[in-house]
């Protein structure tokens, strides 16, 4: 890429969740790399996963590492969402509020302090504090377009059920394209666990509706892909300073993402080597879902059912034997077709390699995006936060998905379930798979050179570096100003000892 940035600072503040670090992290690697100077803000726990990127940028990234403010309902040295349930994640924006103070003390002895502020959309205070200092907020959504779409609506109108113990109430977004409609057990837990003058939630919606009123926006997708809705999107702001730069992963940038490179992963893609082309099924649900033991079941004897040679990915619970055991038996059962890992899998090199035809995914937006760019057809199973609304777009519209499961208690059919496993990776022609490689050509072509993602990502830098300049000229026609005495629209240098 061009270095087009002329070296001007921002700082990037990522929420702690792996899910909102990743991507955002690799928006940095893409600003560096065009010529921006980057300052991180990060807490003390989370330094190290920064390693890659500063490795990879040492002169034009810094840190600012900051303590991590403490909170009631946090556990003591908590400092990444990873090690939290989903209901901490109030607690959690909460708590990182308490770092206004120090982050504004820090902007204002800092001899070139940023003009920017790029903040992740679970930072919304950010906006008040660049507001404070005069300078540029920009959110950025590791979420789609779509999903965004829809809470942005929420926060603005504040949709409410006419029985409050119904949660199967179905709650409308008529003014979106194509209307979309959710049961209220769907909606961002965020939301639905909103409550009037409570001060936390009152502190989250403030935020979200403080995203509304930034400057700028950056989403983590490209512009075919989701054109109605950011066409909603620029409307509902009421300007253009809509980027879509996504998918942000980047084969030249750090490649450890989400996890350490691993000595057996040589050995899966090894094993993936010995497979038939787009015959095996990827199976994983993120960094923060665990299965019950009945999930586990069914889903282990749905992929024995199939026939199908498969990767599982799973997550083991901490100190509860209930959760994320693999059935007793099953990998003796699907010895040599079937492989389980336990913790950190390298998705995207898995995904890429030409064994993998199928992608059984929980429709986190990370996953959906390295999904579409690897060319795969998915199997949805959306258990919370935006992932409801990102199986839709899948399934509904792109076409690229069919939907096996809902909700993060739902158990699966594992006689349909391993019908539909088996189908995917044995029918080449079937709609989902040809889809998933039209979609795969269009991402491709989005991040390339003159690609709609690349464009935006330049046009993002470009005003960014014309607002520094235009920053520097004022400041230095306030210096000039200070030094100068006026007198009958005269002006002569003032003389300092």
């Amino acid at each position: 890429m061009p270095v087009i940035g002329g070296g001007a600072h921002i700082l990037v503040f990522p929420y702690p969740a792996q899910g909102h670090m990743i991507p955002l992290l690799d928006l940095t690697h893409h600003l560096a790399t065009l010529g921006l100077t980057v300052t991180v803000l990060v807490t003390p726990k989370n330094l190290s996963l920064l390693n890659p990127l500063l490795s990879k940028h040492p002169s034009s990234i810094k840190t600012l590492v900051l303590p991590f403010p403490t909170h009631p309902s946090l556990p003591a040295g908590v400092e990444n969402a990873k090690d939290l349930t989903p209901k901490s994640a109030p607690a959690m924006m909460r708590a990182l509020g308490e770092l206004r103070q120090p982050l504004l003390q820090w902007f204002k002895s800092h001899p070139s302090p940023p003009i920017a502020i790029v903040s992740d959309m679970f930072l919304g205070w950010t906006h008040h504090l660049a507001c404070q200092l005069g300078i540029l907020r920009v959110v950025f959504s590791p979420s789609g377009a779509m999903a965004l779409s829809v809470m942005y609506y929420l926060w603005r109108d504040l949709p409410k059920r006419n029985d409050p113990d119904d949660h199967s109430a179905m709650i409308s977004f008529p003014k979106m394209p194509n209307s979309p409609i959710y049961p209220w057990y769907q909606l961002s837990g965020l939301y639905r666990s909103y409550i009037e003058g409570d001060p936390v939630s009152e502190f989250i919606k403030d935020g979200f509706r403080a995203n509304m009123e930034s400057w700028g926006l950056v989403i983590n997708s490209f512009e075919s892909l989701e054109k109605d809705y950011l066409d909603y999107l620029k409307n509902e702001l009421g300007h253009d300073r809509v980027w879509t730069v996504g998918p942000l992963l980047d084969p030249s940038g750090p490649t450890e993402r989400g996890g350490p490179g691993a000595n057996w992963a040589g050995d899966i893609m090894t094993w993936l080597d010995s497979c038939k082309d787009h015959t095996v099924v990827y199976v994983c649900f993120g960094s923060q879902a665990v299965l019950t033991s009945e999930q586990m079941e069914a889903l282990g004897l749905g992929l024995e059912k199939s026939g199908a040679t498969f990767i599982w990915c799973i997550k083991e619970a901490r100190g509860d034997a209930k959760c994320g055991v693999v059935p007793p038996g099953l990998e003796d059962l699907v010895a040599g077709r079937g492989r389980i890992v336990r913790g950190w899998a390298p998705q995207v090199s898995i995904l890429s390699h030409r064994a993998v035809g199928a992608f059984l995914t929980h429709c986190g937006w990370n996953s959906v995006l390295e999904g579409l760019v690897a060319g795969v057809a998915m199997l949805a199973w959306p258990m919370g936060a935006d992932q409801f609304v990102n199986a839709t777009l899948l399934v509904e519209e792109l076409k690229v998905a069919i939907r096996v499961c809902e909700g993060a208690e739902s158990v699966p059919n594992s006689d349909e379930l391993g019908r539909l496993v088996a189908q995917l990776v044995v029918d080449r022609n079937r709609v989902e798979m040809v889809r998933a490689m039209e979609s795969s050509k269009a991402v491709l072509n989005a991040i390339k050179g003159g690609g709609s993602s690349f464009k935006d990502l330049d046009r993002l830098v470009m005003h960014l570096t014309k607002e520094a300049s235009l920053r520097d000229k004022i400041l230095d026609v306030e210096q000039k100003c200070s030094t100068m005495e006026f007198t009958d629209n005269h002006y002569k240098p003032i003389m300092h000892a």
